[in-house]
C-alpha cells in the first residue's frame, strides 16, 4: 500500500494515464483509422502523450481544485 503523503502524486498519475490512453487512442483513430499498423500508431503516440499529460496535471490539478472549491457552494 502507498502512504497517504503520496495521494496528489499519485492521483495525477492515475488522471495522466487515463487522460493519454483515451486522447491518444481517439486522436490516432482520428486521424489515421484503424487497420492493421493502428497499435504500432497508437503506442508511439500514447508514449508521446503519457509524459506531456503527466506535466499537463501537475500544473491543472492544484488550479482546478482550487476553482472547484471555489464554484462549489460552502454549505
Amino acid at each position: 500500500m502507498i502512504s497517504k503523503k503520496y495521494i496528489q502524486v499519485l492521483f495525477i498519475l492515475i488522471m495522466a494515464f487515463g487522460m493519454s490512453v483515451i486522447m491518444s487512442g481517439v486522436v490516432t483513430i482520428v486521424n489515421t483509422g484503424i487497420d492493421g499498423n493502428f497499435f504500432y500508431r497508437y503506442f508511439n503516440s500514447w508514449t508521446f502523450a503519457f509524459p506531456v499529460a503527466i506535466v499537463a496535471a501537475s500544473i491543472m490539478a492544484p488550479m482546478a481544485k482550487t476553482l472547484a472549491n471555489n464554484i462549489a457552494s460552502k454549505d
